[in-house]
């Protein structure tokens, strides 16, 4: 009910060791700062030789950097529609890092055919997967794995996260010290991350009681899920695999799969998923 499996398909993520000898799938918040440690391979040294702000547009190739002779035909990065061309040819999985981007430090991996828009900033370290979008004005604030066909949107925040794969936060979100499957995130999606009185984050599920030994703890969103437009989830919400969240609702503490979160007269609604 609560590990990692219950809630995503990992066969499908880069970062599947993340929850190896994990019981409890939140435990995989713990183990992000090692993993990223041991695992990240920067691969963008040198790029922004004038500063953290990239000057000119680059595009990275079988780990060669090209600041000049190429030409864009952009699309949809996530469903590898942005193409680069060079000398009348397709450099196949080549990635883009526009002008007006901001790298912080050089503790960044970015996969291939990922695209970085202008305004976009980013901390290290942070792991950038396959085929992801990272929009204008997103902030990737450090500790951030994102996966493979992944879209951090205008306006987005992300830190000490990690989006499995598939993950799309297009606009206006805060996601923090949460885990995101293959979810859709609605504009103006709050994670929130920290107890208005600061205590660490403890969950009553079913009746029992776990210490997650967190005092920051987002959410966990499944494989599946959807979240409207303005929903808030609280500190230490669990959302199982197809949970349907409406708009404008705050959902707390665990939800099984297939079921739906909506808020009628002021009260939660819960109920089960037709369509799961």
């Amino acid at each position: 009910m609560l590990k990692p499996d219950d809630f995503f398909n990992l066969g499908e993520t880069p970062f599947a060791s993340l929850f190896d000898n994990v019981e409890y799938v939140w435990e995989g918040l713990k183990k992000i700062k090692s993993f990223l440690q041991y695992s990240i391979r920067p691969n963008l040294s040198g790029i922004n030789k004038s500063g953290p702000l990239l000057e000119k547009t680059a595009v990275l190739h079988e780990d060669r950097i090209f600041m000049d002779g190429f030409a864009l035909e952009p699309g949809d990065a996530s469903k590898g529609e942005f193409v680069v061309r060079m000398d009348g040819q397709v450099l196949e999985g080549a990635s883009v890092l526009f002008a007006g981007a901001v790298l912080m430090n050089e503790s960044i991996e970015i996969g291939r055919g990922t695209v970085v828009e202008p305004g976009a900033l980013i901390k290290g370290p942070a792991v950038l997967g396959n085929y992801t979008e990272v929009r204008q004005g997103a902030y990737i604030r450090g500790d951030a794995l994102v996966g493979n066909r992944c879209v951090v949107g205008h306006a987005t925040e992300m830190k000490h996260a990690v989006m499995l794969g598939g993950s799309k936060a297009g606009h206006f979100a805060y996601i923090g010290d949460s885990i995101l499957g293959r979810v859709n995130l609605g504009a103006g999606t709050k994670l929130a991350n920290v107890k208005i009185n600061h205590e660490r984050v403890n969950l009553r599920i079913r009746g029992q009681f776990f210490e997650t030994g967190l005092r920051k703890f987002g959410a966990v969103c499944g494989d599946g899920v959807e979240l409207g437009c303005n929903s808030v989830t609280s500190p230490g919400t669990l959302l199982g695999r197809n949970v349907l969240v409406y708009p404008n609702t705050n959902a707390h503490g665990f939800h099984p799969p297939d079921t739906i979160v909506k808020l009628k007269q002021n009260q939660v609604i819960l109920k089960k998923r037709k369509d799961g």
